[in-house]
């Protein structure tokens, strides 16, 4: 992802922070893959260079800007109006998409109902056809009129939520910055300021609420146009624009433009596995102290959600109700580890009716108690004739409740 974009868009440090902050829609990122995301961006980023040339994807006037304390009331202006802007893009974007959806047309007329929206709103205003790059840099020249950059704000998201929504190809971020490049120069053009400043400020903001990646945004634009004196107003009204969409969106269906986003890395199917295990061994080692409104309900969840656990020796993870007949009824715990001729098993905790119990040597089984185990991966089917799975796994999980 990092490299692609880096050769698309020029943007080497941008796009490498980008592929680790989109996955999240909080303030959260994959920092593991970083430093490769650096590499492979870097290295994307000097070959295609080397074929086109080192340019900037925009170009801006060279004049310095203006950074004056009364200047950044312009970008405090700005910051709230993209804020409120990337609120409703995804609204817009996804509402237009549930109604393709809900379509009673085959599927390949879809995107056809979609083009000859986009084409019949195209026959008046073409310049919403394409990526918009020339309009972005008409834009910042300051050569658009401010009444159709106002037309073009809402007629662009219009175009998006067409082409993409209704199962057409293309991507959302270019079309953004569009959306928030038109948002810059109205601003520019009703307070009669130069426009390059604002058009450059407005991409970053409009596309850094709107995906929820207000780092990444700030420094690919800064790098897309070479706007680095630009970084700290640029910075102040994209983590405006950021916080008030999050505020906005909380009122809406859909907060984001990445509906795959989850929250933080506690969320991550791909970092799930690792936070429980990390869970299970400071219960195991005895280093929380569960407070009473902890109830079995809690540990259960986790576990219903069918996701196996393999753990790193090799053992796995299991939940399973005591049957009656098991030999293991009324005896004591003792180490921690149940021994017999048909499984080993070491358990972790005891779920017993709306309490939690951490396994302890003098912790007697009773039929019913619910337990959380840590077993050889080769003896689970030997473990179905002590416990039953709880209730409330789904039916592809198997008589020990591991998927």
């Amino acid at each position: 992802m990092a490299a692609g974009l880096s050769a698309i868009f020029r943007s080497p440090i941008g796009t490498a922070i980008f592929a680790v902050e989109v996955l999240y829609r909080g303030m959260d990122f994959e920092s593991e893959a970083l430093i490769y995301c650096m590499l492979a961006a870097i290295v994307a980023y000097a070959v295609n260079g080397w074929f086109v040339g080192w340019q900037s994807l925009f170009r801006v006037p060279s004049h310095p800007y203006a950074a004056g304390l009364a200047d950044y009331g312009w970008y405090v202006a700005l910051g709230v109006a993209s804020g409120i802007v990337a609120a409703i893009l995804p609204e817009i974007f996804y509402r237009l998409r549930d109604a393709f959806a809900a379509l009673r047309v085959p599927a390949w007329i879809k995107p056809a109902i979609g083009g000859l929206g986009v084409g019949l709103l195209a026959l008046r205003l073409p310049q919403v056809l394409g990526g918009g790059y020339g309009w972005i840099q008409e834009a910042i020249d300051g050569r658009v009129a401010l009444r159709l950059l106002l037309v073009l704000l809402v007629a662009k998201m219009l175009a998006l939520s067409l082409t993409v929504s209704s199962g057409g190809s293309g991507g959302v971020f270019a079309p953004s910055l569009f959306v928030g490049s038109m948002l810059g120069g109205v601003f520019a053009g009703i307070f009669h300021h130069p426009p390059a400043d604002l058009v450059i400020v407005g991409m970053a903001a409009v596309f850094g609420g709107a995906a929820r990646v207000p780092i990444a945004t700030l420094l690919m634009v800064a790098e897309m146009t070479g706007g680095y004196q630009l970084l700290v107003p640029a910075g102040l009204a994209v983590m405006l624009s950021f916080l008030i969409q999050i505020k906005l969106s909380s009122f809406f269906k859909y907060g984001s433009l990445y509906e795959a986003q989850v929250a933080a890395r506690a969320d991550s199917p791909a970092h799930r596995a690792d936070n429980v295990r990390l869970a299970l061994r400071l219960l195991d080692q005895g280093k929380i102290l569960l407070p009473p409104q902890v109830t079995h309900l809690h540990l259960a969840a986790l576990l219903q959600s069918g996701l196996a656990l393999d753990l790193p020796d090799g053992s796995q993870l299991t939940v399973g109700a005591l049957r009656p007949e098991s030999p293991w009824v009324g005896k004591a715990i003792q180490s921690r580890t149940l021994s017999g001729p048909i499984v080993d098993a070491k358990i972790v905790a005891v779920l017993r009716g709306k309490s939690v119990l951490l396994a302890r040597p003098e912790t007697i089984l009773q039929p019913g108690d619910r337990l959380l185990l840590i077993t050889p991966s080769q003896a689970q089917e030997a473990l179905a004739r002590h416990l039953v799975p709880p209730p409330g796994l789904n039916s592809q999980t198997d008589a020990t409740g591991v998927s």
